[in-house]
């Protein structure tokens, strides 16, 4: 399956975290060390979103692999942005390799990706899709189920839906249709991080000034915390929240001011 990430917090480069961290994505795209979806390499393109004036984000998303990419290395370490995301892909099998399928995805104010599958595609997602307006259906970027995720998430934020309740609404509602999908998701807006663990790994760690939240730690340094399965990772100026995707309650809460 694919690896992604995202950071909040005091503005810093991507490229810490992209290619200069021990287990940076560039290493997790090549040698990935949590791929119980299968596939042993993430090789089918990549996509960075970033913040820099304004409230939309910008994008950049290739079809190849990260590691062909020689100009990314600089064009990331020429950016400072207080929030980022990034990801790298293995398409699962039957699905387009092509650049609208990698994330992150955008509208709006809002960078999205999902790690992982959803079960019994496409069949197990009819109903759920016959929720939205035809014409979006029809102007979807892909045929994968990450695109279709997205629009389903998009549909909700754009009706004001709290970004944690859509969340919620999505990873509950693919699991009663879908059960045994991974839907490991990333949802920001640039002032608020929202990460699930839904069947596969995601960690979180405070770096000094920012929280970075990841499928896989990008160092061995201490600090990296696991978010439980099927719980949600929310990072704002407040701090860091682990909030059960189940039920409305809150695990746990670090309050620090160091997470912006």
């Amino acid at each position: 399956m694919c690896r992604h990430l995202a950071y909040l917090g005091e503005p810093r480069s991507p490229a810490d975290v992209l290619f200069h961290a021990p287990h940076s994505l560039l290493v997790q795209s090549y040698a990935p060390a949590d791929m119980r979806g299968g596939g042993s390499v993430n090789a089918d393109g990549y996509g960075l979103g970033w913040y820099a004036e304004g409230p939309e984000p910008l994008r950049l998303r290739r079809s190849a692999p990260l590691w062909t990419d020689g100009d990314l290395p600089a064009l990331a370490g020429s950016v400072r942005s207080h929030a980022f995301m990034a990801a790298v892909r293995n398409g699962t099998t039957g699905m387009p390799v092509v650049e609208a399928a990698n994330a992150p995805f955008t509208g709006g104010p809002f960078l999205f990706s999902h790690n992982g599958l959803v079960k019994g595609w496409p069949e197990s997602m009819a109903e759920l899709a016959a929720k939205l307006p035809v014409t979006r259906l029809l102007t979807l970027e892909a045929t994968t189920d990450s695109v279709l995720l997205w629009a389903l998430l998009r549909e909700r934020l754009e009706a004001g839906e709290d970004p944690l309740g859509a969340v919620r609404w999505l990873t509950t509602a693919v699991e009663e249709t879908g059960p045994g999908s991974r839907l490991n998701l990333l949802l920001t807006d640039g002032r608020t991080l929202i990460g699930t663990a839904w069947t596969h790994s995601l960690s979180y760690r405070d770096v000094g000034g920012g929280v970075v939240v990841a499928s896989e730690p990008c160092d061995d340094a201490a600090g990296w915390t696991p978010v439980p399965d099927r719980h949600a990772v929310r990072v704002t100026g407040e701090g860091v929240e682990i909030i059960a995707l189940e039920e409305n309650t809150t695990l746990e809460a670090d309050r620090s001011p160091e997470a912006r």
